[in-house]
């Protein structure tokens, strides 16, 4: 028997929360949600129809929470031409006209109202001029966190363009540890890796360092989707251009992590920022000190051979703060020659390691999951170390696919995090007090990886130019750097420390001030 939901107050707002499609955005927007919902609003999660399966059953437990999906096709790539890397607008156009469709109906109805303000992913900025059209207030929100953010503001606000070989430029505002370099200026001169329409923006999608920006947008008049890159000389970050109408912004962050960033943001933008993350599953909260389980929070359809079972009896297998935990996420990865460096260098270290390969890791273009009605073996087409696991034995374990990360990170073995530094991966591995090594792709990943090493100090880098492809030495040498400096171990649990007591303080006072400012605008 379905459970009916409680009639609500006449008194009860509306907020909407439109994610972006990745899955790094969707998860963290779907925990904000639960947060929003708890403040005594009737909190609407807008989602195109094929993600519904990705959505956690956990959302259900919430009364004020509702799921409103909108017709939709996943995005296939589109043939080759000058820009494949681009899909065609079918999939946005059906979504914008389902968002219009679904507000305009609400418009027409003197019992039903709008919704008293619309979260938005900074991704999905092509939304704004829906909302603007029925003049409902917009709060831009970021997956990924301040430091990403403040770095491209500050960038822009310096001139570059006469950065010398060896100057150090510091950035006003930010901590001067965050000082750029020319080498910090340099970008993989390799192709992207990325879904269609990436510009090297939040967790999930992007190119080269860059602004932070959107998914294509529908036909119409509207603009034609911005080219990856990094922001051109005089040019405001496009995140602030796209999202200037937002009467405020959120950010997946915490006080602990990122404060002087998310105060030189406030100070610049002049609008209310509130941090209100990291948005992790609450069971993480409340479980810092003992082993996480990944499928009490997480479902994932992807399968594999190995059980977490197994994966907790490898583990158990090896000393306290030995494993180096190797994973690119599911959207990025090296190179092909560079993962065969790694596979070189996984071999000759005496560190035992986890290594999570993603299908299509290493091949060129977009992950496989934005392939639809391509040639199956363009598809599958992605690096694997034969034999490897033959050779290295109980030194080393191999996970094709989903893996769980919140298990291995919050295992006692696991010494070390080698990743892309995503921003949920990334705050996944601060809370549980494992140093990383950064290896970062494209994107706010550089960002976050200065962060870690320059500001945090919870790790160092696997190389100074990331204009060249890493090799094998590089790679060994940064596993023994992090594994063995103790001024890293320590570092990471001091800061875990100050999430021992669960969800932030500082970022539950901010839901609340988002709370306190959205009802008096509603009174208004």
């Amino acid at each position: 028997m379905e459970t009916k939901k409680p009639r609500l107050s006449v008194m009860t707002q509306e907020v909407w929360v439109v994610p972006f499609f990745g899955k790094g955005h969707l998860l963290p927007t779907v925990e904000l949600c639960k947060h929003v919902a708890s403040r005594n609003f009737k909190t609407i999660l807008i989602i195109p129809s094929n993600l519904s399966s990705n959505i956690p059953s956990s959302l259900h437990q919430y009364p004020l929470l509702e799921i409103a999906e909108l017709p939709s096709s996943p995005p296939p790539l589109q043939q080759p031409g000058p820009d494949p890397l681009f899909p065609p607008h079918k999939h946005h156009n059906q979504m914008a006209q389902g968002l219009e469709n679904l507000i305009s109906t609400r418009s027409q109805y003197p019992e039903s109202r709008l919704p008293v303000c619309v979260i938005v992913d900074v991704m999905m900025d092509w939304t704004l001029e829906i909302f603007e059209k029925f003049e409902v207030p917009t709060i831009g929100f970021f997956t990924s966190g301040a430091c990403s953010a403040a770095m491209e503001y500050a960038m822009w606000k310096v001139n570059l363009e006469d950065l010398k070989p060896g100057e150090i430029r510091l950035l006003p505002g930010l901590p001067q540890e965050m000082a750029l370099t020319d080498s910090d200026l340099k970008s993989r001169p390799h192709r992207p890796h990325g879904p269609p329409g990436g510009r090297g923006g939040p967790p999930g999608l992007g190119g080269p360092p860059g602004p932070m920006g959107g998914f294509p947008r529908p036909p119409g008049g509207i603009d034609p989707p911005k080219m990856m890159g990094p922001p051109k000389p005089g040019a405001p970050p496009p995140w602030l251009e796209e999202v200037k109408g937002s009467i405020a912004y959120m950010i997946n962050t915490c006080d602990d992590l990122e404060h002087p960033f998310i105060q030189y943001l406030a100070v610049q933008i002049e609008k209310p920022i509130w941090s209100v993350g990291p948005l992790l599953p609450e069971l993480y909260w409340k479980s810092v000190d003992s082993l996480l389980r990944d499928h009490e929070i997480r479902t994932d359809p992807r399968s594999n051979d190995i059980t977490e079972e197994e994966v907790v009896e490898w583990l158990d297998s090896k000393p306290p703060g030995s494993v180096v935990y190797v994973s690119f996420g599911s959207e990025v990865g090296p190179e092909m020659e560079e993962c065969s460096h790694l596979a070189d260098a996984l071999e000759a270290s005496n560190r035992p390691f986890i290594w999570v390969i993603q299908p299509g890791s290493g091949r060129p273009g977009p992950p496989p999951q934005f392939l639809e009605g391509q040639p199956s073996a363009e598809a599958e087409e992605s690096y694997f170390p034969q034999d490897l696991d033959k050779r290295v034995g109980e030194k080393g374990m191999i996970i094709l696919g989903w893996a769980p990360q919140l298990l291995i990170l919050s295992h006692p073995s696991t010494g070390g995090f080698l990743s892309h530094c995503g921003w949920n991966s990334t705050v996944e591995a601060i809370g549980r007090g494992v140093p990383i090594l950064a290896w970062p792709i494209r994107g706010d990943q550089m960002y976050n990886a200065k962060l870690i090493v320059k500001h945090l100090k919870v790790g160092c880098m696997i190389s100074d130019d990331f204009s060249q492809l890493r090799q094998k030495d590089d790679i060994i040498k940064g596993i023994e750097n992090l594994l063995g400096d103790e001024v890293f171990k320590n570092r990471a649990a001091s800061l875990s420390a100050k999430f021992k007591h669960g969800f932030p303080a500082s970022s539950v006072d901010s839901l609340d001030a988002f709370r306190d400012f959205i009802n008096q605008k509603a009174v208004v």
